[in-house]
């Protein structure tokens, strides 16, 4: 700050600021003030006089300590280190005083005495100074700021007293024990002395026993006083808590006073973490409550009562243990001690029930929601929730009969009171096999682990609800997760597809323990093997589910160095349909020829009730007889209508090619858009172009429209293929629902035009090679021309379509899941399907009777199978017209048994697809 002579004045303005409390009377004392109790103003002048004031100076004009300001002339910083105050006393409790301070050339202002005629008045806006005075600063502190040191000087005051309480209270205990103790001692020195002179050595032991009393009464006051500081302790350490660490950093010394988390915040966060972490410190808290009640009841007792510390302790525990034995308790303050020590024997005995019953709830709602761990051997475990589970717990628990039963153990994301509730829908009789369900993740190892998955014979994974790409990817983390246990896999895991192209890469992941099923494969090369055989569908529900015959492979020793053709006829209960080649690393091969020899380690492929009710006897005499060596029709063009859209029926077009002759149409009547569909049938690997034997015919509609279908001409397909659309496939009902709606709409669109249809073309093309039989016709009561092949997705909706006889139906759920079964039972039959259901190898056929034998011809099983092996066929059964029956007879019992035959039966057999 420049130094010169210049005036300079103070400007009064009130701020907005709580006022300081106004003393009564404002005294500016003369230099010659005691210089003690100052009042810090802040006023500073460099190089010059004490200014002079002129007029009053009322004591409203000390309310705001902001009054004084800096000069009106010229406002200038002054540094801290050039600033040297003035100090007032105040009135109230200090009076203001001041204390010259000289520092160099600089001086201090002195107010006048209060007596003095010149003073400070209200409306002056400028105080005059001295010409030798330089620029002045007055400031004063705020009021907040004033009283600081108060409250820490009272905090100060507070923590001293709690240190006094806690060092001096036991401290006046002790000395107070210490002069009880030496009153004792001098009692004690006092009456030996006089015993001893009056009565003789025999009155000290009366002197011993009052000595042991006056000991006894020294320690219960101990304990009395022990008892009061424990009840008093608790409050003080709540009311005060918080003090102690700053209370160790004034004994430490230590400045920092860094803000720091309440140390009453940090044991409460200790406790709450110690009874998070550890399941057992609710039962330790409760057990150290226990002991310290006992304890601390027992040392109340002993303080208010003439018996022993022992005893004391063992009434302590009685009150605690049972409220009512203090009733007999005498004395006003020994009732008062075992009251409190009863009431708080009454709230441990509360939290001890709580506890108990938390535990008992929390055990009972674990097992309730499926938590606790299942210990289980050579069970089958399902991981995955879908409308396919109904089916498959049937089949695998008619499959388990044979053994009495066995363990199914379902592990999925549902609660297992609502997968209890689903399963019990079924209404279905388990036949000695449990069901155990357990609610978990298959992706989580632990709830993995929590199912015994090392333990288990067969994994199935099911496809979950969702689209094909997020269910195959689904599938595949499950498949990752089972390759990651450590114990390893005991059994093999059956998984589930959607996707065909997704196959491979599970397989690669999985390994040879990964037997996959592509679900929407195998139905729609069902659906178009059925489109092509009437009646198809149910034979394969026959030889996919356990209640009728079967696939098994088993090694038969005494069947080594025979051919084919006499192991064909080896088994009076099971019918032979392939060899398991043990020089080929187990190929299975089907339908092998008859010149075939078993070989050590070979085994055979059978259709049979059970594994346990066939075995290989003594070759049976065969008739061979003459008939008609009729060969196969040609094939003939065919017309085929797809009504709806699958995301594989790029792999359907494909099949078609492959089985229909060239010059065949395939109509595909949906609601996706032409340019669309060619984008996706590209997308799937389908080369329109190079399709030989069909022509794609694209129409777009709504199949559940009548106004749309009447478009298409109806009356002229050979077989109309009703697919579960994509739009509708998550939903059962709703797909069932739609598929039922375009069949009755297609039925009775064609038998509205059935009269005006050409005579002509009333005889099939592809029946022409042979006669009619009875089951090909009931597939053609409405239309002798269209076969309809419905996907059905519900086995409820079965029995409408079969019941009304106007449609066959593929029963896609219930057959995938007889599929999945058969292969968790066995994994080699997944080969079996495999090769069965290609377009090229050994497929299933239905053939005529008159490829075997003459009308009323009377022939053995043993003797058909025998004319079968000439065309390169196995009959594997037959169905009979004569008979109202509406199922086929696979494995048919007593083989050896001859019988009339008519040309109107059909036989099952397994051929080659050339």
């Amino acid at each position: 700050m420049p130094k010169g002579n210049e005036d300079s004045s103070v400007s009064l303005n009130k701020p907005e600021r709580p006022p300081l409390k106004r003393p009564k009377k404002l005294s500016i004392p003369s230099s010659t003030s005691p210089p003690n109790r100052r009042f810090d103003l802040g006023v500073s002048i460099e190089n010059g006089s004490p200014a002079s004031c002129n007029g009053d100076f009322p004591n409203e004009q000390w309310k705001y300590p902001s009054n004084l300001g800096t000069t009106r002339k010229k406002r200038t910083t002054v540094k801290p280190n050039k600033i040297q105050k003035l100090q007032f006393s105040d009135s109230m409790g200090s009076k203001m005083g001041g204390d010259q301070k000289k520092a160099g050339n600089s001086s201090f202002v002195q107010a006048p005495p209060a007596n003095s005629p010149s003073s400070y008045t209200a409306n002056t806006s400028s105080t005059s100074f001295s010409p030798s005075t330089s620029t002045s600063v007055v400031t004063l502190q705020e009021h907040s700021s004033t009283r600081r040191p108060h409250q820490n000087k009272h905090a100060s005051i507070l923590y001293l007293f709690i240190f006094t309480c806690i060092i001096f209270v036991p401290y006046s205990a002790y000395l107070q024990y210490r002069l009880v103790k030496l009153e004792g001692e001098k009692m004690h020195l006092c009456c030996e002395n006089d015993i001893c002179h009056k009565n003789g050595r025999g009155s000290l032991e009366e002197d011993d026993v009052s000595f042991s009393d006056i000991q006894e009464i020294d320690s219960r006051k101990v304990a009395l006083y022990i008892v009061v500081a424990t009840l008093i302790l608790p409050f003080l350490l709540y009311k005060y808590l918080d003090y102690l660490p700053q209370i160790i950093n004034f004994f430490r010394r230590n400045k920092n006073n860094k803000e720091d988390v309440p140390l009453k915040n940090k044991i409460a966060y200790m406790v709450d973490v110690f009874f998070s972490i550890y399941p057992y410190a609710k039962l330790l808290a409760l057990l150290f409550a226990t002991l310290f009640l006992i304890g601390f009841g027992g040392l109340a007792l002993y303080a208010v009562t003439g018996g022993s510390f022992a005893e004391a302790l063992w009434h302590s525990w009685t009150y605690v243990a049972d409220s009512g034995n203090h009733a007999e308790t005498e004395g006003t303050v020994q009732r008062i001690v075992s009251v409190s020590i009863s009431s708080g024997g009454m709230l441990i005995f509360a939290m001890m029930l709580g506890l108990v019953s938390d535990a008992i709830s929390e055990k009972v709602d674990s097992l309730r929601k499926g938590k606790s761990e299942v210990i289980e051997m050579n069970h089958v475990l399902i991981l995955g929730w879908s409308d396919k589970l109904g089916s498959l717990l049937k089949q695998l628990a008619i499959a388990n009969k044979s053994v009495g039963g066995g363990v199914i153990v379902v592990l999925a994301e549902k609660e297992k009171v609502e997968m209890e509730l689903d399963i019990a829908k079924l209404e279905f009789d388990f036949m000695g096999t449990s069901v155990i369900c357990r609610s978990g993740s298959p992706l989580i190892l632990a709830d993995l682990k929590k199912v015994s998955v090392s333990k288990a014979r067969a994994i199935i994974v099911l496809a979950s609800d969702e689209n094909a790409d997020q269910s195959d990817a689904r599938a595949l983390r499950v498949v990752l997760s089972l390759t990651g246990v450590k114990e390893g896999l005991k059994g093999h895991v059956v998984v589930e597809m959607s996707d065909l192209d997704n196959e491979p890469l599970v397989k690669h992941v999985g390994g040879e323990l990964i037997e996959t099923v592509v679900a929407h494969d195998v139905i729609g090369r069902l659906m178009i093997q059925c489109a092509l055989q009437p009646g198809l569908a149910q034979i394969w529900e026959d030889i996919l589910g356990f209640e009728n015959a079967e696939f098994y492979i088993k090694r038969w020793p005494e069947l080594d160095d025979l051919c084919f053709k006499d192991v064909l006829i080896s088994f009076a209960d099971a019918i032979p349909c392939g060899i398991k080649v043990a020089a080929e690393r187990g190929k299975i091969v089907i339908n092998p020829d008859d010149s075939y020899v078993m070989r050590e380690g070979d085994e055979v492929l059978v259709i049979a009730e059970d594994d346990d009710t066939y075995a290989p006897g003594p070759l049976p005499e065969v008739r061979k007889g003459h008939f008609l060596k009729i060969l196969d029709p040609p094939k003939y063009p065919e017309k085929i209508l797809f009504c709806g859209w699958r995301r594989d029926i790029d792999d359907m077009i494909m099949v078609i090619e492959a089985l229909l002759a060239p010059g065949s149409e395939l109509w595909m009547f949906n609601e996706v858009p032409e340019k669309e569909r060619e984008k996706k049938l590209i997308d799937g690997g389908l080369d329109v172009s190079g399709l030989l034997n069909i022509k794609l015919v694209h129409r777009v509609g709504n199949a559940v429209i009548r106004r749309h279908l009447e478009s298409l001409p109806l009356e002229t397909f050979d077989s109309i293929l009703i697919l579960a659309d994509e739009s509708v496939e998550d939903s059962v009902a709703h797909s069932d629902s739609r598929s039922l709606a375009t069949l009755l709409l297609i039925r009775d669109i064609q038998s509205r035009r059935l009269p005006y249809k050409d005579s002509k073309s009333s005889t099939s093309l592809r029946l022409s090679g042979f006669s009619h039989s009875s089951w090909i016709r009931e597939m053609q009561q409405a239309s002798d021309k269209s076969i309809i092949i419905s996907e059905i997705l519900d086995s409820r909706t079965r029995n409408l379509v079969s019941v009304s006889r106007i449609s066959d139906y593929v029963l896609s759920n219930e057959l995938v899941s007889m599929a999945l079964a058969m292969v968790a039972e066995d994994k080699q039959i997944n080969r079996v399907l495999e090769e069965l259901f290609a377009e090229e190898g050994s497929e299933m056929c239905i053939k005529p009777a008159e490829f075997y034998l003459f009308d009323q011809e009377e022939l053995c099983f043993y003797d058909i199978m025998s004319r079968g092996r000439e065309r390169g066929e196995i009959v594997i059964g037959y169905r009979l017209a004569s008979q109202d029956q509406d199922r086929a007879i696979i494995n048919p019992p007593e083989k050896t048994v001859p019988r009339k035959w008519s040309l109107d039966d059909v036989f099952v057999v397994i051929a080659s697809s050339d």
